[in-house]
């Protein structure tokens, strides 16, 4: 091994032994009851659950997936979304945070988020819960392979090992502090790395713009390539069988630009409904321990989201630039962090900021991991399967599920030729179109009901499939992202089917207006 690798893995292990630290500062906590392995016991500050939230929601797609779409089709796709993103994260914080909060103690101190949807509708026969349930379990396993892409791309870059033994290594290293530390562990590891992400972010951007020579010096140069910095068109890379760009002289190709449209600007801001379904931020705002502190949370939450997401569409097109011909094709492209942080400082150095992509997809495949064994072993096993299980036989199970699910996880992440922000737009619209709409309706409208809620997550869960595998392919106008048809069709289907239903107990009813009127001064 060289000297540079040997700095490489000198920064990545101080980062690691760092974090498995605090997996170990917080096992005893974890191991002392499910609701503490869980959800940290409703123990989060402010500043903690506002970075644990972003980092778990921001994976490896923020250094790796987004700055590549940036570096191969320019700025209208990566800027739009960023934007959808910005808005779904400031809406998210400022309508649903706090009533979550309040809603989850009121209905019956849920501590999962199908926990709270059972509650929410007083359900007798388990049906929201287990549906829920197991829409976590798909489209987790999804996420989490996507963080696991992202680490395994990382380290075969770096030490020109194989793909899918180092995927496997990241991956054990996630399961092992998660399995040991639980939800505590993973919300302070995630603070940490919150800052790492925005540290490495931050750096590579400015160093970036000085080696461009100036911010109106790199618009300039990537005004030269055809709809690269439009806004309402995009850039096409001239491409062969389909998949690697053509070069010539090492002058990458382009074809004329196409146009970017305002349906294809509506389905690419419609990323931030995602945020609305996503369990991972939502669990986040069930654990503050003073809902009050959330205005700060969200202040910080959002200062954090816009300066990220700039800086990784920047990161792309600085890329572009500065490395024309590097990256040839769409999956290469997300090495583009990696590439600019090894060519702009010295390995130590470089090694510390690239622990921000390790950091990123440890942030988030904790959380996806801890969440989705949370869904079988508190809301199948416990709330179905056997429901005279012990604490302890509860956790155990956590935990045996957790390595269950990162398992198939790792058979998903083995093919290296996987697009990270492709897979994690798949499950994101899972999630938003899923959990999203019902979300909504449970916290805001009294008279949604039982079966409203059913019929709208298996509606939006399964749109979700639709449109992406059969309906978007015929391109067109249907070409958009499946998220917005399948959200808006889980929106009109909880209305119609609730209206056609009868209304909720009054028990139900008189829930909702304690949580209008609850003060927790």
């Amino acid at each position: 091994m060289g000297a540079e690798k040997i700095q490489y893995v000198i920064a990545m292990t101080i980062y690691i032994a760092s974090v498995i630290a605090i997996g170990f500062h917080y096992a005893k906590k974890a191991s002392e009851s499910t609701d503490n392995f869980l959800i940290g016991g409703r123990s989060l500050g402010p500043w903690v659950t506002a970075m644990a939230a972003e980092a778990s929601d921001m994976s490896g797609w923020l250094l790796m997936g987004l700055p590549g779409v940036a570096y191969w089709s320019g700025l209208s796709e990566a800027l739009w979304t960023a934007v959808g993103l910005l808005i779904g994260t400031y809406l998210n914080w400022l309508i649903v945070a706090k009533r979550l909060r309040t809603y989850s103690i009121v209905a019956g101190d849920a501590i999962t988020i199908p926990d709270f949807l059972s509650n929410r509708f007083k359900e007798k026969k388990k049906i929201i819960l287990t549906i829920a349930a197991l829409f976590i379990l798909v489209f987790f396993c999804v996420y989490a392979a996507s963080c696991f892409v992202a680490v395994g791309k990382l380290f075969s870059t770096l030490f020109d090992a194989d793909y899918v033994y180092m995927m496997i290594l990241g991956a054990v290293f996630v399961v092992a502090y998660t399995f040991i530390g639980g939800f505590l562990a993973e919300s302070a590891s995630d603070f940490m790395q919150g800052i790492i992400m925005f540290f490495a972010l931050s750096v590579v951007l400015v160093t970036g713009i000085v080696k461009t020579g100036g911010i109106s010096q790199l618009i300039e140069n990537a005004k030269n390539i055809p709809g690269y910095l439009e806004f309402f068109g995009i850039a096409q890379p001239a491409v062969a069988d389909g998949v690697q760009q053509i070069s010539e002289t090492g002058k990458p190709l382009f074809e004329e630009a196409a146009k970017y449209g305002f349906l294809a600007v509506i389905s690419t801001l419609s990323w931030g409904l995602g945020y609305f379904g996503m369990p991972q931020v939502l669990l986040k705002f069930m654990a503050i321990k003073n809902p009050n502190e959330l205005k700060l949370s969200r202040r910080i939450a959002s200062v954090w989201c816009a300066i990220s997401l700039l800086a990784a569409v920047s990161i792309g097109i600085i890329g572009r630039i500065l490395y024309p011909d590097a990256l040839r094709t769409a999956s290469s492209s997300e090495n583009i962090f990696i590439l600019l942080s090894g060519n702009f400082f010295i390995p130590i150095v470089a090694g510390i900021i690239m622990a921000g992509i390790l950091a990123a997809t440890i942030s988030s495949s904790d959380s996806y991991l801890l969440i989705a064994a949370s869904a079988f072993s508190k809301n199948i096993y416990h709330g179905i399967l056997k429901k005279d299980a012990s604490d302890k036989q509860v956790l155990y199970m956590s935990r045996v599920t957790l390595i269950i699910i990162a398992v198939i996880a790792m058979l998903i992440a083995l093919d290296e030729d996987s697009v990270i922000f492709t897979v994690v737009a798949f499950a994101w619209a899972g999630f938003g179109a899923t959990f999203g709409p019902v979300m909504l309706f449970s916290l805001f409208w009294k008279r949604i009901t039982r079966a409203g809620a059913v019929a709208g997550m298996v509606t939006g869960g399964t749109m979700v499939f639709i449109w992406k595998l059969l309906v978007r392919p015929l391109g067109g106008y249907l070409d958009i992202y499946e998220l917005l048809p399948a959200f808006v069709a889980s929106c009109i289907v909880i209305v119609i089917v609730s209206l056609c239903t009868a209304p909720p107990a009054k028990e139900i009813q008189e829930e909702f207006d304690r949580v209008k009127n609850y003060n927790f001064n």
